[in-house]
Parts: C-alpha cells; structure tokens; sequence
C-alpha cells in the first residue's frame, strides 16, 4: 500500500540528551533524518530497536544522515524518569541525540508518537532530505534494507517520489 507523503511534525520533549540543545527538524533539512523510538523496558527495543539505531548512527556520515532517538514511555511511567533514561544511555554508549518524549496531558500515549501515530516500540521513521516522512515502520527491519532505504534518500535531490513503500509494519510489540 503507497505511503501519503507528509510532512514530519516537530518532536516535543521534556528533555534532550547527548546534545547542548533542542533539535528541531526544520533545522535538519538537506539530511535524511532517521528517528527511532524506544523504551529502556520494552525487550524488542533493548534486542534490535536500539542495537540497529547504533550500527545505522555508526554506519552513516552525520552531514548526510541525522539519527535521533526518541524514548517514547507509554506504560511504566512512574518507573522511568530522566535519571533512568540518562542511566540507560550511558550504560548502552549512545552517542547520538536522544529525546525524552513529552508525556500527554491527556493520555498514556506521549506527545510525539501520538503525532507520529506510532503503535508502539521499537519503531523507526525515515523522513526525507525536504522534512518528509517516507517511512513509518514498527517493529524489527532488517539491516540491509534499512541501509539500502536511506542511502536511497541521501541520493535523492529536488521533491520527494510518490509511492515510497509504507512500512506499518505488522511486525513488532503493540503499546
């Protein structure tokens, strides 16, 4: 099914980690931006999720490729706070730029991936060097697609293509 092409909406965090300010990803136009959302208590996200975030962060020039992580606490809020997200990303070395979602006033679904729709962790969001999304995914990916997937939209120049794959996958952990 042909994915509607729209625009990435900006992250709203209640902390940022491994960088001196917020990110936003206006900012980040001309890169290819790849978002993962994870939780330090889902095992999907501690067995791939996060594992894969790191060889992409590892594998990719970050003038061609921005990696955000996104911890995205949908259940278990009261056990994870900033010290424990912060503990995790210095247990696990994660270097790249990592967002505490903002928790909803309204919901157990944080504010971020309420607008990112996405169904749980691990997932993994592709959004195009114009700010566009051209890939939602949920769940485990394999490496060399992934890797294929964005060296893709790093060769891509002027509007984005119609009819890139939608990856709501149904594969993975649901919230």
């Amino acid at each position: 099914m042909p994915m509607v092409i729209a625009q990435a909406p900006e992250l709203t965090a209640q902390a940022w980690f491994n960088t001196d300010s917020e990110i936003e990803l206006a900012a980040l136009r001309g890169r290819v931006v790849v978002l993962s959302a994870f939780q330090v208590l889902c095992p999907k996200s501690l067995s791939f999720g996060v594992p894969q975030t790191l060889r992409i962060h590892q594998t990719f020039d970050p003038k061609e490729v921005a990696v955000i992580g996104l911890h995205a606490t949908f259940e278990h809020h009261a056990a994870v706070t900033p010290a424990v997200v912060k503990a995790f990303i210095q247990e696990y070395r994660l270097k790249f730029p990592i967002a505490l979602d903002q928790p909803s006033k309204t919901g157990p679904i944080p504010e971020t991936m309420e607008r990112y729709r996405m169904r749980g962790t691990p997932s993994l969001i592709l959004i195009d060097k114009q700010g566009a999304i051209r890939k939602h995914a949920f769940g485990q990916i394999d490496d060399l697609r992934i890797g294929a997937e964005i060296g893709a939209l790093t060769q891509e120049g002027g509007a984005p293509r119609k009819g890139i794959e939608s990856a709501f996958s149904t594969s993975g952990s649901a919230p």
